[in-house]
């Protein structure tokens, strides 16, 4: 890296992400454009080569971890790059009914890393996509992806300007809409049928939102332990996809 070239902030809207994986699964991204790339030469040779287009820079471990967030593990790569393309639910949700994938539905969850493992969560059991409210939900950055290890570029990720108005659009598209929470009386293995099924999931401590809850068509619960009062919203949502994954089986 040219020497006093030190660009430790990404210009705006353009999210930089470090780690093999993630930039691994970017690469391999038709949708995704990468910008620039920044790495030792020991950790890009593992790349291959890069396409012309694409600017190369090598840097030493110190001058990445410039680029990058204190004490982030980059693993000697980051990437600059553009976010993915919008995704609209109408898209989504043309699917057919045979189709039988469950959505996720995030009601406020802006903690990065929180959505970033729910990304990876949603990949490991092929999740149709998850749906956030945009203004409630985290941009995309080297965290998040760097949790979603590469299921940010796997996962379509539907961002709505009001969460009431997709959840019925989600229930007209033939979804059972059924919501987390403690307080339900029947468990998620009672509440899952045989319908398309789309888990709505709130904000840790918070939860869902009342007019979110009004949305759905039933609300159950995760049949833990009452030592614990709640579980991570990854957690939740792993458990509750493994089980409609499983149902009937």
């Amino acid at each position: 890296m040219r020497k006093g070239h030190r660009p430790s902030q990404a210009p705006a809207g353009r999210p930089r992400i470090w780690g093999r994986h993630p930039v691994t699964a970017a690469l391999a991204n038709p949708e995704r454009k990468v910008l620039r790339v920044w790495g030792t030469r020991e950790a890009l040779a593992a790349f291959g080569a890069f396409p012309p287009s694409i600017p190369v820079t090598y840097a030493d471990v110190a001058d990445l971890g410039r680029l990058v967030p204190a004490d982030a593990p980059h693993q000697g790569v980051v990437i600059e790059v553009e976010p993915l393309p919008d995704i609209w639910l109408g898209d989504l949700l043309e699917r057919g009914a045979d189709d039988q994938r469950p959505l996720l539905v995030l009601d406020q969850v802006t903690d990065p890393h929180n959505v970033g493992a729910v990304l990876r969560s949603a990949a490991a059991f092929d999740a149709l996509g998850i749906i956030t409210q945009d203004r409630h939900a985290p941009p995309e950055s080297g965290a998040l992806a760097r949790a979603a290890s590469g299921a940010l570029e796997l996962v379509p990720w539907v961002r709505v300007v009001n969460l009431a108005r997709a959840l019925d659009e989600v229930a007209e598209a033939g979804f059972w809409r059924i919501g987390l929470t403690g307080t339900a009386t029947r468990t998620l293995a009672e509440a899952v049928g045989k319908a398309r099924v789309a888990l709505v999931l709130g904000a840790e401590g918070e939860g869902m939102r009342q007019n979110t809850e009004a949305h759905c068509d039933e609300l159950a619960k995760l049949p833990i332990s009452p030592r614990v009062e709640s579980l991570n919203i990854s957690n939740a949502a792993a458990i509750a996809l493994y089980a409609v994954a499983t149902r009937g089986s």
